[in-house]
C-alpha cells in the first residue's frame, strides 16, 4: 500500500514513501499546503488535541455528513471504532467523552468544558444521545462505542471508524477519520479539512522550509512576523488577524490565572495533586525572594507551564499551541517575555505569535506533531522550539537567530517519548511542559549571544526529528505500552 499525502486542494492522492518512511502512513507533512496561524492555534478543551480536540471535530463532521448525504433521517444506529493509540490511551486522554460530545453536535472550539460531564453522563444513564443535537437515538455506550486495542488502521495511528445503520440495519454510511495532530483531522475521501478554509489560495510569500523562510526575509527585508502578518491577509485583513492573535493571548493568559486560583487533585485516578495554586501563593507571599535568589524567575516560568497543564488535564479551557500535550510551553514563555523582559508591548505580543506559528507551519509542513506518530518530540520539542525562536525574535533577534533559537530549541528534544503514565495527559506530560519552556528561553539566550551563524539548520533538524520519529518503536509514540507507563505501578 503507497503512502497517503495531503494535496493543497485537500484531495488524498498516493506518493511514493519518502526515504525511511513507512507506507501505508496518512502523512501530516503538508508540503504544498497553506498553513493559517489560525491553524498552529486554537481554542478547546484538554486533554489533547489528537485524542480530545481530533476525534470530537470527527464525530461531529461524520454527523454533519449524514444531513449532507441526505441519511440522516433514516439514521437509526451509529458505532464508532477506536484503533491503534486513539483505543490504547484514549481512556485517559478523554476520547471517550469527545466522540459522545461530538456525536452530539458539539464543537471542541464552542463547548462548554463544565457542560461535557453532565451531557456524558446523560447518555450513559439513558443509552440515548441527540445525534448532530438533533435526533434522539438509541446508544449503548459497550456496544456502539469500541477500542480496538489491538487492531491499527494502516493509513495513520490515530485511527476512527464510523457507521450509520437504518432500523432495518442496513449501512448508511461508513466513514475513517484520522486525528494527525493539534486537533487536524484528515479524511481519504473528504480530503484535509481543518477549521481554517482557503488552502488553496496563493500566499505573497509561500515557504515550506526555513531556508525558503530566511530567504524571502533577506529578498524583501522583512521579519518572520511580517511575512507572517502578510500571507495571513489571504483569509482576512490585519485588524482581524490581530484580533485573532489578541483572543489567543488572552486565552493563554486567563488559562495561566485560573491555574494559578484552583486547587485539588486532577481526575483519572493517578490521585496527582494541583502544585501551581500553591507555588503561586508561595511567590506572592514573598516579593523579596527575588532579591535573595536571581533563579526566581524560574520559578514563575514553572508556574506559568504547571498552570496551564494542570488546566489541560482537568478537561479544562486551553489554546492547542501547537497540541494540547504541550500547551502550556507557548504560554509560559510569552507571559515571561510580558512579565520580565524590558519594552515588552501588545505588538511584541503579537510577533511572537506570530513568529512561533510560522516556525510551527514548517513542522507541520515537513514532519509531524503527533505524539503518536514521532513521539513527544513533535509536541513539546516543537513546541519548545517554536518559543525559543519567537522570543528570540521579540527580543530583537535577527531572522538568522531566530532560526538559530527554533533549532536550537529542537536539538535538544530529539528523541523525547511520548510514555504517559495510565494514558493521561500528566506525567511526565505536565512537568515536560516546564522543562520545554525553560529549554526555549535557554536556547533564545544562546542564539542571541551568537550572530545567527551556526552547523546545523533548522530544516535539518526537522528531517532528523521525522526520521527519529520513524526509527522509534510504537510503545513509546502514545501507546502507554513502554518507558514510564509500564515501569511505574498505577496507585
Amino acid at each position: 500500500m503507497t503512502e497517503i499525502k495531503k494535496t493543497g486542494l485537500g484531495s488524498v492522492t498516493p506518493v511514493i514513501p519518502a526515504q525511511g518512511q513507512t507506507k501505508g502512513q496518512v502523512s501530516t507533512s503538508q508540503m504544498d499546503v497553506n498553513i493559517s496561524v489560525t491553524d498552529l492555534y486554537t481554542i478547546g478543551v484538554g486533554p489533547s488535541s489528537s485524542h480530545t480536540v481530533g476525534p470530537m471535530r470527527a464525530a461531529k463532521r461524520f454527523a454533519d455528513i449524514l444531513e449532507t448525504l441526505n441519511v440522516f433521517d433514516k439514521t437509526y444506529r451509529v458505532i464508532a471504532e477506536l484503533y491503534g493509540s486513539l483505543a490504547l490511551t484514549g481512556h485517559g486522554h478523554g476520547t471517550d467523552i469527545a466522540v459522545l460530545a461530538g456525536l452530539s453536535g458539539e464543537r471542541p472550539s464552542l463547548v462548554d468544558p463544565d457542560a461535557l460531564a453532565p451531557l456524558v453522563e446523560t447518555i450513559r444513564t439513558k443509552n440515548k444521545l441527540r445525534l448532530g443535537g438533533k435526533k434522539e437515538i438509541t446508544f449503548f455506550e459497550n456496544e456502539h462505542l469500541l477500542f480496538l486495542k489491538d487492531q491499527m488502521l494502516p493509513e495513520h495511528s490515530n485511527g476512527m471508524r464510523f457507521y450509520a445503520y437504518s432500523e432495518n440495519g442496513d449501512l448508511l454510511c461508513k466513514k475513517d477519520y484520522f486525528s494527525v495532530g493539534g486537533g487536524y483531522v484528515v479524511s481519504q475521501d473528504e480530503g484535509d479539512r481543518s477549521e481554517t478554509r482557503g488552502h488553496n489560495i496563493q500566499m505573497p510569500y509561500p515557504f515550506t522550509s526555513a531556508e525558503e523562510l530566511l530567504a524571502l526575509g533577506k529578498q524583501h527585508h522583512l521579519s518572520i512576523a511580517d511575512i507572517m502578518r502578510t500571507n495571513e491577509t489571504c483569509w482576512r485583513n490585519n485588524d482581524e488577524t490581530n484580533a485573532f492573535l489578541d483572543k489567543v493571548s488572552d486565552a493563554m493568559l486567563n488559562c495561566i490565572q485560573k491555574g494559578c486560583e484552583t486547587d485539588g487533585i486532577l481526575p483519572g485516578g493517578l490521585n496527582v495533586k494541583r502544585r501551581a495554586s500553591t507555588l503561586y501563593r508561595e511567590l506572592m507571599a514573598n516579593p523579596e525572594r527575588a532579591s535573595r535568589d536571581p533563579l526566581t524567575v524560574l520559578d514563575w516560568v514553572n508556574l506559568y507551564a504547571l498552570a496551564v497543564n494542570e488546566e489541560n488535564a482537568a478537561g479544562s479551557r486551553v489554546v492547542t499551541a501547537p497540541t494540547n500535550g504541550a500547551a502550556g510551553v507557548i504560554p509560559a514563555v510569552l507571559k515571561y517575555y510580558e512579565r520580565f523582559c524590558i519594552g515588552a508591548t501588545l505588538e511584541g505580543k503579537r510577533n511572537f505569535l506570530l513568529t512561533a506559528a510560522a516556525i510551527g507551519s514548517i513542522y507541520k509542513k515537513r514532519a509531524s506533531i503527533s505524539a503518536a506518530e514521532v513521539g513527544c518530540q513533535g509536541e513539546v520539542g516543537v513546541a519548545c522550539s517554536m518559543a525559543a525562536g519567537a522570543l528570540t525574535a521579540v527580543l530583537g533577534g535577527t531572522n538568522e537567530q531566530v532560526e538559530n533559537a527554533a533549532e536550537i530549541g529542537m536539538e535538544h528534544n530529539l528523541g523525547l517519548t511520548c510514555d504517559p503514565i495510565g494514558g493521561l495527559v500528566q506525567i511526565p506530560c505536565i512537568e515536560r511542559n516546564t522543562m520545554g519552556a525553560m529549554k526555549a528561553i535557554n536556547a533564545a539566550r544562546l542564539a542571541l549571544s551568537g550572530d545567527g551563524t551556526h552547523v546545523v539548520s533548522l530544516d535539518e533538524v526537522i528531517e532528523t526529528m521525522r526520521q527519529t520519529g520513524i526509527d522509534m518503536l510504537s510503545k513509546y509514540k502514545e501507546t502507554s505500552q513502554g518507558g514510564l507507563a509500564v515501569n511505574v505501578v498505577e496507585c
